[in-house]
């Protein structure tokens, strides 16, 4: 019983974030989302957990409609997204932990619009991202509660990623300019937030359980002041919509499934909900974003060993929604036309990763 809450648990710490498919892409959650603290339930005080996510995100639509004729024209943004989550988590005692988690990220962002449609071109962000201080409790003791349990989570995320990335985009041929590069491919969103969490699961038996997740990241502040114009002026309507500058937004994760444990291997199978919502919970909501939600089959593997854990998770699209953001609505109210933006997203995401104890 006990091997198999270790396992459920693991299964816990895939973090994608991501960002899409549930990913970062241009709509969903980054990665600092959905890690549970999974270490109270293995010996000793330490656990070192690595988690690798890629997606490639290129589909567009507006609401759910997929803009079809974005691929036909090759007129689509594609953006390759890869995130390593270093986190360390530090176990007081039987309830009580501590987690550290340190993005690496590497993004590329090509597109024809963003370069005046001379050529497809393509600009990239490397480095940190935003780092997450975390405290879990579990509700009741493990030992005593080893079928089931729930844990919450409360958590800072620290503004330590760049979110001034710059990279030049072209204006002719041969003429370039240097400009922030797009808001999905910052490194970090420039906002102090506030984090919680609740990881919960049950064993119906020594082999079948579920298991549940829900993550959500409040950014009080409303936008980092970062142009959105690529180096250039920002227009009557970007200034009117106020999209001139990048907006700092909320984000949330939801998963839930059954897994399936085999001696050493567990097979587990649930669906997942990533989204950026159009309006905060604190602070107002102004600024540029593509909000929108995903949702996601998440199949996966782990296998457990005595001092590892390794996993693999391909999150798959089911259903794609971009929704209004607030630059829409104050368009649509000031036009009296329904206005609604398009975002790029992905089929799918994959995350493979091992925690280790140390």
């Amino acid at each position: 019983m006990k091997k198999l809450t270790i396992t459920l648990i693991t299964a816990f710490t895939i973090s994608s974030f991501l960002n899409d498919a549930a990913a970062q892409g241009c709509v969903a959650i980054r990665t600092t989302g959905g890690y549970c603290s999974g270490n109270d339930h293995f010996e000793g005080k330490y656990q070192l957990s690595l988690n690798t996510r890629y997606l490639k995100s290129f589909r567009h639509f507006v609401g759910t409609e997929e803009q079809k004729q974005r691929l036909e024209q090759n007129t689509e943004v594609i953006n390759h997204s890869y995130t390593t989550d270093i986190a360390l988590s530090r176990k007081i005692n039987a309830r009580w932990s501590l987690l550290v988690d340190l993005p690496i990220i590497s993004n590329t962002r090509s597109s024809l619009y963003e370069h005046s449609n001379v050529g497809r071109y393509t600009t990239r962000s490397f480095g940190i991202g935003d780092m997450r201080l975390a405290v879990y409790r579990w509700m009741w003791n493990p030992e005593k509660m080893p079928k089931g349990n729930l844990q919450i989570g409360a958590g800072i995320k620290l503004p330590t990623g760049d979110y001034k990335v710059q990279d030049y985009f072209q204006l002719t041929d041969s003429t370039r300019r240097l400009g922030f590069v797009d808001q999905s491919i910052q490194l970090g969103d420039g906002g102090t937030g506030f984090t919680l969490e609740l990881n919960t699961f049950y064993n119906f038996s020594p082999f079948l359980a579920v298991y549940g997740n829900f993550y959500y990241l409040a950014n009080p502040r409303e936008h980092n002041g970062v142009s959105t114009t690529r180096g250039g002026t920002p227009s009557a309507t970007a200034l009117l919509n106020r999209s001139d500058v990048m907006s700092v937004p909320d984000q949330y994760m939801f998963r839930a499934g059954l897994s399936y444990t085999l001696q050493s291997f567990t097979l587990s199978a649930g669906l997942r909900e990533e989204c950026l919502p159009a309006k905060d919970l604190i602070g107002g909501n102004d600024g540029f974003r593509r909000p929108g939600r995903i949702l996601d089959f998440e199949p996966g593997i782990s296998y457990s060993a005595k001092r590892v854990n390794v996993f693999a998770y391909v999150p798959i699209a089911l259903k794609r929604d971009r929704i209004q953001s607030n630059a829409d609505i104050l368009a649509t109210k000031r036009t009296g036309v329904y206005t609604k933006g398009d975002a790029a997203f992905a089929d799918y995401s994959i995350n493979i990763g091992a925690a280790f104890k140390l």
